[in-house]
């Protein structure tokens, strides 16, 4: 019996082989597991704090701190992107997969418990029979695999931080975008509304006319068809301001009674710096999240494959660990002991695993490298395409301010002092106006295109594409 006892000890370290890591436990088990890169990487691109409400407690504060920034306030960019960030379901449930990965590690870290079995039975044919069989079940494949699981593990524990980034940053853009979009609308609108305001003066001078016979039907239809025109550009201006603010409040994750905010009527003038920055190659390739992941899936692919390898090796074989002592009747004196101590079964495959797997390895691995290899030329190409953007449509957006209005703004003016004097007519004069109205929306649209071309920017260098959660 005491040779049973220990062998059965000997067994138990490759039992305990898969024991846990205390140190990943504590990482993969604390609240917010993770959420520090998501936390520092958002403030690093947005200027904004990402929050992970995990309680129904936190997400009251959250909606309650979000009713205090918006509700019945007119509203920036910045106080959009920080509701967003804070109250956006969608973006909850992508930081909901970070937590399901931590989940993972943490499962991956604890390892599996090894199981102890023990049966005591009577056997003989005369007299009495004892048996002891004492037989220890360890997870010997875990064991042996445990620390490339772990590190497998851990590898897509920092692929779903930089995934939850992404998110983050995409949300971000695509409610800045949106704010952008209400606020040009607004200001279409306005113009549209401030331009009608003339037209109107002008289809009522037309009608007087037309009553004391100075003017016939073909030249007041020509003044009032301006009229009927600008007011349906108006009414759509006014609608594509409301969806627009519509998109933004959806983004911002509002409803009820915290739909009740307002935007600017107007789009901040260009600044007077030239936008643009010379290192946004290098800022891409440093900072974009899609390229990170890309980085660690070719990690992980050589880690999974070479567990996969040593997965290959020990499935083929089946082992039993065991000890069996057999006594016969003591009284006897006879005394017969039989010790198994240990069966290996091996199934010789017909093929040679090893070649298979390490080629399976090499071509996923340089799948993955090739992917990244294009994912990196993609983003050096997004980076200069944005870098373009915003230096071109500033360029074209400050020609609109600095040329093309103010010599629109001398015709206006010498138009009306010809009507005034007398020396020209109403048609030039909403000639004029029209032509005016024109130059500002194109300035209008140019100054917004600028706007979105700068927010297009932070996705271009941190990858947080537009088409975020919603």
């Amino acid at each position: 019996m005491n040779r049973t006892l220990k062998l059965g000890v000997a067994l138990v370290p490759l039992a305990l082989a898969a024991c846990a890591d205390a140190g990943l436990v504590g990482q993969a088990s604390a609240p917010g597991a993770g959420f520090s890169l998501v936390s520092s990487g958002t403030k690093q691109a947005t200027g904004a704090s990402g929050v992970w409400a995990q309680s129904a407690a936190e997400v009251a504060a959250n909606e309650a701190r979000a009713r205090t920034l918006v509700h019945r306030k007119t509203i920036g960019p910045d106080t959009a992107v920080q509701v967003a960030l804070m109250n956006n379901r969608g973006l909850q449930a992508a930081y909901a997969d970070l937590g399901l990965s931590a989940a993972d590690l943490w499962e991956v870290a604890m390892g599996r418990v090894p199981s102890f079995g023990v049966t005591i039975s009577g056997i003989g044919e005369v007299g009495l029979a004892r048996s002891l069989e004492a037989v220890v079940t360890g997870a010997i494949l875990d064991a042996a695999t445990v620390k490339p699981r772990r590190a497998i593990a851990q590898t897509k524990f920092q692929q779903a931080q930089f995934a939850a980034l992404g998110a983050t940053i995409a949300l971000a853009t695509e409610t800045r975008q949106a704010w952008i979009d209400a606020v040009a609308a607004f200001e279409a609108a306005a113009l549209v509304g401030r331009a009608q305001g003339t037209a109107d003066a002008a289809s009522e001078l037309a009608a007087e006319l037309g009553r004391t016979g100075a003017m016939n039907r073909a030249d007041q239809a020509r003044e009032h068809v301006f009229t009927a025109e600008l007011a349906a550009e108006r009414a759509d201006a006014r609608l594509e301001a409301q969806l627009a603010k519509e998109k933004l409040t959806r983004l911002m994750g509002l409803w009820g009674a915290d739909i009740d905010f307002y935007v600017p009527d107007r789009l901040p003038g260009l600044p007077g710096r030239r936008p643009g920055r010379s290192d946004v190659e290098k800022l891409a390739l440093e900072h974009r999240t899609d390229l990170a992941i890309g980085k660690l899936e070719l990690e992980a692919i050589a880690q999974e494959y070479r567990l996969e390898g040593q997965t290959r090796m020990l499935s083929d074989i089946e082992i039993t660990a065991g000890a069996e002592v057999e006594r016969s009747d003591t009284s006897t004196g006879r005394e017969t002991e039989t010790s198994r101590v240990l069966e290996a079964s091996f199934e010789i495959p017909l093929y040679d695993t090893g070649k298979l797997t390490s080629r399976r390895g090499e071509l996923a691995y340089m799948r993955a490298a090739n992917e990244l290899a294009q994912a990196a030329v993609n983003a050096r190409s997004e980076a200069r395409s944005a870098h373009a953007a915003v230096t071109g449509k500033y360029n074209i957006a400050r020609h609109w301010r600095d040329e093309v209005l103010p010599l629109r703004r001398t015709i206006d003016a010498e138009a009306l002092k010809s009507y005034n004097g007398m020396l020209t007519s109403t048609f030039e004069l909403i000639a004029d106006a029209r032509e005016g109205l024109e130059a500002e929306l194109s300035y209008a649209e140019a100054k917004a295109d600028y706007w979105h071309a700068e927010a297009a920017m932070t996705a271009a260098i941190w990858g947080g594409a537009t088409g975020g959660a919603e």
